[in-house]
């Protein structure tokens, strides 16, 4: 049974889609991969849950010289496919009818042009009052020039004049430290700050948002949150597929751009952050950025020791086998790219001076899951624990961010009889069995929050930057020792024995998943 819910007034505003605002969101590369699996799906959730605001539209800004109807035909393809529910005929008519497309080329400012004029013509027609989201789905090269020409053709408002004008840009930001500072100059050369929504789906996910309140809403977790009670945490992010289609993107970015960079720090960063005093945008991003700013830096001889690089050879996966990385189409036969990394990280603060933070993503790996794991400090070598070669098993939370959105209590109890039998047990919460409806995407949670104006879920400047930062020091150690091979680990096992020994060398293990 679920109980009512009661509301904090410090959580009631944060991302509330009572007050997502009227306007036109613009979706630069909308006949993309993104905009077909993520962003249209999205947009149609939002409609049929009637959280939409009443005034609103879509434009495709994008090369294929699509028609309006061509638009809505691809939309339609890729909800039928990727959404999480069907395509509601009774309601199709009343979507498709918002839907349309520009043809572009991002360098020609005629282009420019010619979506403004549409701009003019579509939003009378719907009541938009010239509020609109500018969706950058396209390669990080050419952010600045997008930014430029939407800027040249009168397509913006400055801040607090007028009708808003807001960009989400998608990650990467930039391949390294030098290049992320370039993009975002760029970006407030012609925005303020509070109009940019660095997007990261990862921190839209139902489960990542619980962490927040499973930390600070239960008053069992957050006293214990700190070194003395946790003896280690592990985060994982693992990819079943291979390079596929995007080995042109990947040979430049690797699981480290590609994962660590972003994902999964902002990830350490929810698990890690001190507690905020609101839930407003900028006091949760300060103390995001509060644990960034204390990650140990990893430099120089000490990479070796604390981070792992390896490549997915040959392999199985279904029962089928698969080439290695460096055997994929598109794919440089000598290639040094890693699709695999493993980091032991220190967060140098009191609350948790001394506690390993072990990291590890990758792909072709057995399957796909992601997950938070604090395991806590096993209990004194007294009472049920004294003997050696039969240990308690140890606590452990673990929050599901993919598949099975959930979280997991492993705890000690008395298994039932006559004799003293100590036996473990999962206490488990499943959003699926427990709530009914399905477990709303995350894109659709941060597109609600874009036209709402609410940041707290999107990085701002200075924590990509920091994180940046962080990454450079390792990206830099790696070029100094080159290679001409990587470690290689079977397509379909959990990754190399490099891997292994880096958290065997502290007499821990990585969990089985």
């Amino acid at each position: 049974m679920i109980e009512s819910p009661s509301v904090n007034p410090l959580l009631a505003g944060a991302g509330s889609v009572q007050s997502a605002q009227p306007c036109t969101l613009v979706i630069f590369g909308g006949s993309g991969d993104l905009a077909r699996r993520k962003l249209l799906p999205a947009v149609y959730n939002l409609a049929l849950d009637g959280v939409l605001p009443t005034n609103f539209a879509v434009v495709g800004f994008a090369k294929n010289d699509f028609t309006d109807e061509e638009f809505r035909n691809f939309a339609r393809e890729g909800i039928e496919q990727f959404s999480r529910r069907p395509v509601d005929e009774a309601h199709w008519p009343e979507y498709e009818r918002a839907l349309f497309f520009v043809p572009a080329s991002f360098d020609d400012p005629s282009c420019y042009e010619a979506l403004k004029q549409r701009l003019a013509e579509i939003e009378p027609q719907f009541g938009i009052p010239g509020n609109r989201v500018f969706y950058l789905s396209i390669p990080p090269s050419l952010i600045g020039t997008c930014v430029e020409h939407l800027h040249k053709a009168g397509l913006i408002n400055p801040e607090g004049k007028g009708p808003f004008s807001r960009i989400i840009v998608e990650k990467p930001i930039g391949r390294d430290l030098n290049s992320a500072r370039q993009i975002n100059a760029k970006i407030l050369d012609v925005f303020d700050e509070k109009q940019v929504f660095r997007i990261d789906h990862y921190l839209g996910k139902e489960t990542v948002q619980s962490l927040l309140v499973v930390r600070f809403a239960n008053s069992i977790f957050e006293p214990l949150w700190n070194q003395k009670y946790i003896d280690h945490v592990q985060i994982t992010v693992a990819e079943e597929e291979g390079v596929g289609t995007r080995a042109g993107y990947y040979e430049e970015a690797g699981a480290l751009r590609d994962m660590v960079q972003n994902h999964i720090l902002q990830l350490l960063c929810v698990t890690a952050m001190e507690p905020p005093w609101s839930m407003g945008a900028d006091v949760v991003r300060d103390h995001k950025l509060g644990v960034l700013n204390c990650l140990r830096p990893i430099t120089g001889r000490d990479v070796e020791k604390h981070v792992v690089r390896a490549q997915y050879g040959p392999g199985f996966h279904d029962g089928e086998g698969v080439p290695g990385y460096r055997r994929e189409m598109g794919v440089n036969p000598n290639s040094t790219t890693e699709t695999y990394v493993a980091l032991k990280l220190f967060v140098d603060n009191w609350r948790w001076a001394g506690v390993p933070f072990y990291i590890r993503t990758g792909k072709r790996l057995p399957k796909r899951a992601s997950e938070i794991a604090v395991q806590f400090k096993a209990v004194p070598e007294i009472l049920f624990n004294t003997n050696p070669n039969a240990q308690l098993e140890p606590n452990v939370l673990v929050l599901r961010i993919q598949p099975d959105e959930g979280l997991s209590l492993k705890i000690t109890t008395k298994r039932p009889g006559t004799k003293l039998r100590i036996w473990p047990v999962r206490m488990d919460f499943r959003y699926d069995t427990t709530y009914g409806d399905q477990t709303p995407e995350a894109y659709e949670r941060l597109l609600l929050d874009v036209m709402a104006g609410d940041a707290t879920l999107f990085m701002r400047r200075d924590a990509v930057e920091a994180s940046w930062t962080w990454i450079q020091n390792i990206l830099d150690a790696w070029e100094q020792m080159g290679s001409r091979w990587l470690p290689e680990y079977p397509a379909g096992t959990w990754g190399p024995v490099e891997a292994d020994r880096l958290i065997e060398a502290d007499q821990r293990e990585w969990r089985t998943l």
